[in-house]
């Protein structure tokens, strides 16, 4: 389908759903009404938003298989292009995990490069408002202040399931995908005949990697996403410094208006969050709710992932956040605080799938009995498989989060009057200050 100017600018495949809300986020934050679908929407759903400037879709495939990925995000991705957008993204986290057989960025390039008939397919990977960054190819991330090479970071060096131990994006994916990766570096994107030097680079390599560094070169990025896309719509893949970088050229080109202004949800009396994140940051998150009036029950990640043990698992869990809950207090479930103890200690990633489904359903369940309007679920993959039991249908931005960009609060659509305008946030492992929770709660922009 050829775009055309009602067809929305961009549709976007989310590798797991904190990532695709971080991409809903930046775009509704600034102007580009976007909405976010947990499956492929019927007519009559799509109809719902057919305002909506950015389509969204939110998937499982940083956690999936390269088996996996053939069957479910080929017609994922098919479908994507069929909406007629300018660009169709495959997100990935910022930090780029993955691995040849979990969450293979490679095959997802190779897919998405097929279905468009593309060459010089661009990846973006850096976003300086994540503070993520990329110089020559080699990609940083920040953690409490500090800016590490991603090879040598505290959390994703470590990462329980796709740990990262090389830098070099281009030799990362070398391990994913045979096809051959470019690179344009911020010296290519200053040098006065950028654009004829991308061209080049475009007809020579199955993809390109840009740099982005800073403000100026991700505006050099985003002009070169806008004016390099194909007339019949283009396939790119990165993080949300994919949308970012074309939000500069966007406004540059007068294709997005003003930023809106959000009205303040307020606070709510009680908050139920679970959490199967094993992130440090998520541990210090907790430990924070803990020592300020929230209910701490720790659910065993064992015990929640064994088909044997996981109804008294759950049973335990319900009855004493039902208590909490109840006696006006909030509660966080967790099944980890910090990396040592969680989804590393697990079997296989079907155990992983199960604990984020498990939750799910707990907190269905407490959503429904205790009437909650507001609830968080943490963990990137633990989010992707906890949503399946929620019967959500869509997501819009309800209130974004400046000060922790990635973790917007959302509101939820559903057939079920009971998670209809539910307020609900997903936050990514790495995602958040101490006080995440508590801003949840109270609605704190501050």
């Amino acid at each position: 389908m050829t775009p055309t100017d009602t067809a929305p600018l961009i549709a976007y495949y989310g590798d797991d759903l904190t990532g695709s809300t971080d991409v809903m986020e930046a775009l509704a934050g600034q102007g580009v009404d976007t909405v976010l679908f947990t499956a492929i929407p019927d007519d009559a759903q799509l109809a719902r938003f057919r305002h909506c400037r950015a389509i969204g879709l939110a998937g499982t495939s940083r956690s999936e298989t390269p088996a996996w990925m053939e069957r479910h995000l080929t017609p994922a991705l098919a479908w994507l292009r069929e909406r007629g957008a300018a660009l169709c993204h495959y997100k990935t986290c910022s930090t780029f995990d993955s691995a040849p057989g979990i969450g293979s960025i490679g095959r997802a390039l190779e897919i998405g490069r097929r279905l468009h008939d593309q060459d010089g397919v661009p990846i973006v990977v850096g976003a300086p408002q994540l503070r993520r960054y990329t110089a020559f190819g080699q990609l940083f991330a920040a953690y409490r202040g500090e800016v590490y090479r991603i090879d040598r970071h505290p959390i994703m060096a470590r990462h329980p399931v796709t740990p990262m131990h090389e830098a070099d994006l281009r030799r990362h994916l070398g391990e994913q995908t045979e096809l051959d990766i470019g690179l344009i570096d911020p010296v290519t994107l200053a040098d006065a005949e950028v654009d004829a030097r991308v061209d080049a680079a475009r007809a020579n390599h199955a993809a390109l990697l840009y740099d982005v560094l800073d403000p100026a070169s991700q505006a050099a990025v985003g002009r070169q996403l806008w004016r390099s896309r194909p007339p019949s719509g283009g396939f790119v893949v990165g993080s949300s410094g994919v949308e970012y970088a074309l939000l500069a050229e966007w406004r540059r080109q007068g294709l997005v208006e003003a930023a809106p202004t959000f009205d303040d949800p307020g606070p709510v009396e009680r908050l139920a969050v679970v959490s199967g994140s094993c992130s440090e940051t998520t541990a210090r998150q907790i430990r924070w709710a803990e020592e300020n009036g929230f209910e701490g029950i720790r659910v065993d990640a064992a015990q929640l992932a064994d088909d044997h043990q996981a109804a008294a698992a759950l049973e335990t869990a319900r009855e004493q956040a039902q208590a909490a809950l109840e006696a006006g207090r909030s509660v966080v479930l967790y099944t980890a605080l910090g990396p040592e103890n969680g989804l590393a200690t697990l079997p296989d990633g079907d155990a992983a799938h199960a604990i984020g489904r498990r939750l799910g359903g707990l907190l269905r369940d407490l959503v429904r009995d205790q009437r909650l309007t507001r609830v968080v679920v943490a963990g990137g993959d633990t989010s992707s498989h906890a949503i399946q039991e929620l019967g959500i249908q869509a997501l819009t931005t309800c209130l974004p989060l400046p000060q922790t960009p990635g973790s917007p609060l959302c509101t939820a659509h559903s057939a079920d009057p009971a998670f209809d305008g539910l307020q609900i946030a997903f936050k990514g492992g790495q995602v958040g200050d101490d006080a995440y929770f508590g801003r949840i709660r109270d609605a704190d922009l501050d």
